[in-house]
């Protein structure tokens, strides 16, 4: 299975090498609420349809035209960081009545939401959003700085239709990531200097285990080395798509 996924993979990255403009990935998993869709748009940026209702994660105009995407029932923002936070793209798919979630640090720029805060929880309907904090525990620029402080941060277990799904922000294999429990799909980043390496996120999957793990925001980082890293691990798919 592991080896279909690269050369799936390879195949993806020839077209583009070509100048073939392929469709977003897009992968779906039964729910009670139904069908899960997951659209996988690019870098940190995600969409998600179930029950009729549509959740936007990190939108960004860099990796789509938010015009011409699905209107936004809740939208899920991790930080502030401009490649995850773009108020022009909110802008395009929300709604009168759409529910924004987000950090202080992303309210600060000018967006406003429902500002929750690590191991916070908020409802979406039938569904939640917890928070889990997600930072650096080494990687920054220097000086004793890190890229991404720990508190200021988000990554959101998105419960629904008892499922769990974990969609991590930037981050590195915290304390906390290690410690979840039945996660069922998990989005890790995995791009030096900002987030995590293959061996990192390798190391965070073993811990809790998720069902499918799905590496995300790699830039040019070699993700068959994350494949290989988990090959053993019987209990873990690692799934491939364009998430650079």
């Amino acid at each position: 299975m592991q080896g279909s996924l690269v050369a799936l993979l390879v195949c993806v990255l020839t077209l583009t090498s070509l100048g073939a403009v392929a469709p977003y990935d897009k992968d779906t998993m039964k729910t009670s609420m139904g069908n899960l869709v997951i659209t996988f748009i690019g870098h940190g940026t995600l969409m998600m349809e179930v029950g009729g209702k549509t959740i936007h994660v990190d939108p960004v105009s860099s990796y789509a035209d938010y015009s011409a995407m699905p209107t936004a029932d809740y939208i899920l923002i991790t930080h502030h960081h401009g490649d995850h936070c773009d108020a022009q793209a909110i802008a395009k798919i929300r709604t009168e009545t759409t529910i924004v979630v987000l950090t202080a640090a992303c309210a600060s720029t000018g967006v406003k939401g429902t500002v929750i805060g690590n191991g916070e929880a908020c409802v979406l309907g039938q569904m939640s959003a917890i928070a889990v904090p997600a930072y650096n525990l080494k990687h920054g620029p220097g000086g004793g700085k890190v890229f991404h402080p720990k508190g200021e941060g988000n990554g959101y277990i998105l419960v629904v239709g008892g499922k769990r799904v974990y969609i991590a922000g930037d981050t590195e294999n915290t304390p906390e990531m290690k410690a979840l429990k039945d996660i069922d799909v998990a989005f890790l980043p995995m791009n030096l200097p900002y987030t995590m390496t293959p061996e990192m996120v390798a190391d965070a999957a073993r811990a809790f285990r998720p069902v499918v793990l799905y590496p995300y925001h790699f830039g040019n980082t070699d993700v068959t080395q994350l494949v290989e890293l988990l090959k053993q691990e019987r209990t873990i798919e690692v799934r491939i798509r364009r998430m650079q």
